[in-house]
């Protein structure tokens, strides 16, 4: 069977920050292994993406053809979606290739799994979650699959979709083919993120109020063993070339142990990369921050996403204001950059938060001037997900209605500080600029 797999537009236009499709390259794997040819496309790195799909389903021929939608919308306050690109895609591939049978996937697939398939009449089947294992068990049984963990089918005018697994064992992870897409083809694209992604671990226990990790990944951390996960980075550094990375997980230093025990496989092996994460500031100490830099990390990324106590509190961060400080005074003291996220009118904002969080900022930026390595703050409004806390919370304060669609962006961010995030970048962005100009200052100070 010749299977192609395609990465449906997971950026906005023509943006710069493009990240290797992990979901795909894995899934290409696992179909390998089961005796199909497969092929990969990412629409994110051609220059014509819609033409680039149309020449592979010619040159190719596949059977089937997987559409993977990663997000369904940009989120970083945005107003665009990704959900009319994924829709035209599958309308693309059922027009040049009729016969051909449409599987659709992917983290965004899997929040509105029935809403897509109604919206896209040319979709056959569906998986939500984990699919190494349910897509090719499908694509043995297309006509008459059984009940597979994940899937999404079409039960007369309705469809019927089967709670996902979210139980694979990551000691039986198998690292993304990379031979099917060229990572090559991704260096240099981004300044932010690192574009090539390392899975070390899946499930998040943590209760973030706005957040679908559990949702999609379970609450059960799996982790991979750590010379695994040194192995894969240490591969794709020797035949690809590849020198920073990101790990993926949602917090990557949770459980603790789990990446020191990589960064010290790392260090023991001295192999010379560079690598970022997101980090949970309770978990962030003195001892793993030096063993962090040791091992490679260029850049600290915490997502407290509360400017102060009470909003930490909305959100269920289960963190405090001195748990956020004492992490910006590690970070502050070593040579690694940091950046900070940060969610914007929150639920029950009042004056008084506002001018904590005011003082939140000023006081990270005092923490980080002396050397000066702090990249950035990130201050976003809340994106409305389904089946999330800030959901039921938006509804009973009627922020959103009943038949407001959480299919496209959607905000948290209601009068009377709806403006507020455009104050903090102002402070933001002076306290960036000045800590900089003020460095060039004493540079011509001392010539």
């Amino acid at each position: 069977m010749r299977v192609l797999l395609i990465q449906t537009p997971s950026v906005e236009g023509i943006a710069q920050e493009k990240v290797y499709p992990l979901g795909i390259a894995t899934l290409g794997g696992s179909l390998e292994h089961s005796g199909c040819k497969v092929e990969l496309l990412d629409m994110n790195i051609e220059a014509d993406p819609f033409g680039a799909v149309k020449k592979r389903l010619l040159g190719f021929r596949p059977d089937v053809v997987g559409l993977s939608l990663r997000n369904i919308d940009p989120l970083a306050n945005k107003t665009s979606s990704l959900v009319p690109p994924f829709l035209v895609t599958a309308a693309l591939v059922a027009s040049v290739l009729p016969k051909a049978r449409l599987v659709a996937g992917g983290t965004g697939f899997s929040l509105f799994p029935e809403r897509l398939m109604r919206e896209a009449p040319e979709i056959h089947y569906g998986i939500i979650g984990e699919a190494e294992t349910s897509l090719p068990a499908l694509l043995a049984s297309l006509d008459n699959p059984p009940a597979l963990k994940g899937l999404c089918a079409r039960r007369g005018k309705g469809i019927h979709v089967t709670p996902p697994s979210g139980g694979l064992a990551m000691a039986h992870y198998a690292p993304p083919r990379r031979h099917l897409l060229d990572p090559a083809l991704y260096s240099g694209i981004n300044s932010y993120v690192p574009p090539i992604g390392i899975e070390t671990k899946r499930g998040c226990p943590f209760h973030c109020a706005y957040c679908v990790y559990p949702k999609l990944q379970g609450r059960r951390v799996r982790c991979r063993p750590p010379f695994e996960v040194v192995n894969e980075m240490e591969s794709l550094h020797r035949e690809y070339g590849v020198e920073r990375f990101h790990f993926t997980d949602p917090v990557a230093n949770f459980p603790e142990g789990h990446l020191e025990d990589i960064c010290r496989e790392l260090v023991r092996r001295k192999v010379r990369v560079k690598w970022d994460a997101f980090l949970r500031e309770d978990y962030f100490n003195e001892g793993n921050a030096a063993l962090f830099e040791r091992a490679g990390c260029e850049c600290f990324s915490f997502s407290p996403d509360g400017l102060c106590r009470e909003s930490l509190d909305v959100l269920d961060k289960r963190l405090s204001e001195r748990d956020v400080l004492k992490a910006a005074t590690l970070a502050a003291a070593t040579d690694v950059m940091s950046v900070y996220h940060f969610m914007v009118n929150v639920p029950g904002e009042t004056e008084k938060t506002c001018e904590k969080g005011i003082r939140m900022i000023e006081t990270i930026y005092d923490r980080h001037v002396r050397k000066k390595n702090l990249g950035t703050v990130v201050l976003n409004n809340i994106r409305i997900l389904p089946g999330t806390p800030i959901e039921v919370l938006a509804r009973k304060l009627g922020v959103v209605g009943p038949e407001t669609d959480l299919l496209y962006p959607t905000y948290f961010n209601p009068e009377p500080f709806q403006t507020f995030r455009y104050r903090l970048e102002a402070l933001h962005l002076s306290r960036n600029v000045f800590m900089w100009q003020q460095e060039r200052k004493n540079e011509d100070s001392a010539a």
